[in-house]
């Protein structure tokens, strides 16, 4: 389901400059953005790069990209 969001000028053109460099859409910067922003919300104690690290591999799992850790 899609909703249209009202969102400031200054975020959407932030979002335009670093969506081209990370070639994601507008819409897909600022969702990521949300998504990271949520992530760091709900989980203070963690870096950026550990949340952004955690969300790359629940994708990699998403897309069956693992092998089964096997402990001793």
């Amino acid at each position: 389901m899609t909703t249209a969001v009202r969102v400031s000028e200054n975020l959407v053109r932030e979002a335009k400059l670093v969506s081209n460099v990370e070639n994601r859409s507008i819409t897909g910067q600022i969702e990521y953005w949300a998504k990271i922003g949520k992530c760091a919300e709900e989980n203070p104690d963690l870096t950026y790069r550990l949340i952004r690290d955690i969300l790359i591999g629940i994708e990699e799992m998403n897309q069956g990209e693992y092998t089964e850790y096997k402990l001793g």
